[in-house]
């Protein structure tokens, strides 16, 4: 796999570098701002891009813009956005499009090397990965909404992991319960949000989260 990263702390990125070089991961460029990560790709055609939200010159949104401005040139590039804190705007822009291929993780998830490489590998697969701060918020902030609320313990849990852009398989044992009781939970949960059932699981996360987020 090929990168590209976007990412203007000297430390960080050249830990992300030792990180994924360690990890049979080439970095194929690193670069400090917006119009130096389109053309880093355009010149690279990595498999995935990271991308930090705030980029100069003003530090606001420009790596986010810069990554959304790449997935409507080159639909379906895989990207995985890093944050300081959870900004909620984003997770929802970068889920907009419904495709896929996207992840917002905080920042200080890098530190967790294993959880962060898998998340990239995830996203570079086509899969959606949020961080689980981020999914914890979103509930939380829809909570008052209405039917968030009919949601059991186990399904909000089930909910999560699936954000976190696990499979059922995956899900049975982080749960200890069986695959079939899995199947249930979800279908319950897009029961309870009148959201469409389908077996492929990004797009399962892409439209829960896009509920909790309207």
């Amino acid at each position: 796999m090929r990168v590209v990263i976007a990412e203007d702390n000297v430390l960080l990125s050249a830990g992300l570098e030792l990180i994924l070089s360690t990890r049979d991961i080439e970095v194929a460029e690193v670069v400090t701002d917006g119009p130096g990560l389109l053309a880093a790709v355009g010149r690279h055609q990595p498999d995935a891009v990271i991308a930090d939200v705030r980029l100069p010159p003003t530090f606001h949104d420009e790596g986010v813009r810069a990554a959304l401005e790449l997935r409507r040139e080159r639909p379906g590039l895989p990207v995985l956005v890093l944050s300081q804190y959870v900004e909620k705007i984003y997770a929802r822009e970068l889920l907009s499009d419904g495709s896929g291929a996207v992840g917002y993780l905080l920042k200080d998830r890098v530190s967790r090397v294993a959880e962060f490489v898998d998340a990239l590998r995830r996203v570079a697969a086509g899969g959606t990965v949020m961080d689980p701060e981020v999914v914890a918020q979103l509930l939380t902030s829809a909570a008052a909404r209405g039917p968030i609320d009919s949601l059991t313990a186990r399904e909000r849990e089930v909910l999560t992991l699936m954000a976190r852009g696990l499979g059922n398989g995956e899900i049975a044992a982080e749960l200890v319960i069986t695959e079939n009781a899995v199947h249930k939970h979800i279908g319950n949960i897009f029961s309870k949000l009148s959201l469409p059932t389908t077996t492929a699981g990004h797009r399962r996360v892409l439209a829960v989260l896009a509920y909790l987020n309207a």
